[in-house]
């Protein structure tokens, strides 16, 4: 029996299938008209959308209320940087916009997270807050060019266990370094992983990447697909295919 069917346009996910990782669409376009031709695609209550940092230069927090009032829930992906008392001030405001889930960086350091985390704690229902660890463009050779002499799983581990003792409800990482967090973890926190792709997918400018199919195997809560389906002539055939290779 096929678990995925089409209505009104919507990809449609039957009931009995709960074990696949929840999938966050990536809206990075230049022009509000082209995101919002794939988010009336898109049925909000299968997945997720991620505001980056290009789109919410261009459009703002009026964009992010647009969009939940269709019914999506909003990852907002700006890797808050910053001293600890900014990134609190800004987390805070994040948080005001009833957004689901917000990254911040882990190498911000243990300061930074835990005053990031205080920020939530006025919050009734606050967002998901989630540390990058690595992103998936990073090579290991690039940990050397700043003064990191360990490897690139190592660098993760680290800052894995940071963000867990800094009570964060979890990490993005490279979809390659999920097994061994979650063993490290449980599952109860959460991994977020980008850089999905296809067997015929180009990996543009990412270095570490994976197929939805690992991202299952792998027990990743989160997949992050973007250029894959945003650059893709038919995106619901493009999303219909990842849904069924993981069904």
């Amino acid at each position: 029996m096929n678990n995925f069917q089409y209505n009104r346009g919507f990809i449609v996910l039957s009931s009995n299938i709960l074990s696949i990782p929840k999938i966050i669409i990536a809206l990075d376009f230049r022009e509000k008209k082209n995101a919002m031709k794939l988010v009336n695609l898109l049925d909000p209550s299968i997945f997720y959308l991620k505001i980056g940092k290009e789109m919410f230069t261009l459009l703002g927090c009026s964009f992010i209320k647009e969009l939940q009032k269709i019914g999506f829930h909003i990852f907002l992906d700006l890797k808050f940087h910053d001293i600890p008392n900014t990134v609190f001030n800004a987390t805070k405001a994040a948080a005001d916009l009833g957004i689901w889930m917000l990254s911040i960086h882990a190498s911000g350091g243990k300061d930074m997270l835990i005053a990031a985390k205080r920020a939530l704690k006025s919050f009734k229902t606050g967002p998901l807050l989630i540390a990058v660890t690595a992103l998936t463009s990073l090579k290991e050779e690039n940990l050397k060019d700043i003064g990191i002499h360990i490897t690139l799983t190592e660098y993760i581990l680290i800052l894995s266990q940071l963000s867990y003792d800094c009570g964060l409800d979890g990490i993005v990482c490279p979809g390659n370094e999920a097994k061994n967090i979650k063993s490290l973890f449980g599952n109860q926190y959460k991994i977020i992983t980008p850089g999905i792709r296809v067997s015929q997918d180009l990996f543009y400018d990412q270095n570490n990447v994976i197929t939805a199919q690992e991202a299952k195997k792998y027990k990743i809560d989160y997949i992050v697909i973007g250029r894959s389906v945003t650059m893709s002539k038919n995106p619901i055939k493009k999303l219909d295919f990842i849904l069924q290779s993981i069904k």
